[in-house]
């Protein structure tokens, strides 16, 4: 699992990438949300604040659970206690460069990586695209008679 520090990296996008197409927390998180999909598997992203007061475009985001850490708290307080609840904290990946929470994370083993260092890699998978799955040859070319006739007895429909 990988929880992303979301103002962190917002940030870097515009410091230390220069990017100007991902301006907004939804930008990011559809972003995000194909990176996820692509790899196949699932992250957390946490907002400080509230967030927009519209939160439904939010709704269409795959493969990313939003966090808003809310008026009195702080994101890197609230993935520092998930990082602490974490059961399996080795399997965690913790997206920031806030010495703070990397610190957080070593301390439990889990991986931390610098937003930029992240952002990198999206961008990397982001435009090698899709793999293309082979199917393998026994689908196409079915089963030999030798191991038609191993299952044919298996399931006592021999003759």
């Amino acid at each position: 699992m990988t929880i992303i520090d979301g103002n962190n990296l917002l940030w870097a996008l515009h410091d230390v990438f220069d990017e100007r197409e991902i301006t907004t927390e939804v930008e990011l998180c559809r972003v995000l949300s194909r990176y996820f999909a692509q790899i196949g598997e699932c992250g957390q992203i946490v907002f400080d604040g509230a967030g927009p007061l519209d939160k439904s475009p939010f709704n269409t985001i795959d493969y990313l659970e939003v966090y808003f850490a809310g008026l009195h708290h702080d994101s890197d307080s609230v993935i520092e206690g998930k990082i602490v609840a974490d059961a399996s904290p080795r399997q965690l990946a913790i997206v920031s460069s806030d010495r703070r929470l990397r610190k957080a994370a070593g301390e439990r083993k889990a991986t931390a990586l610098k937003s930029e260092d992240f952002w990198q890699q999206v961008r990397r998978e982001l435009t090698r695209g899709k793999p293309k799955r082979r199917e393998p040859e026994e689908k196409r070319e079915g089963l030999t008679e030798g191991e038609t006739d191993k299952w044919l007895e298996v399931f006592g429909l021999d003759e």
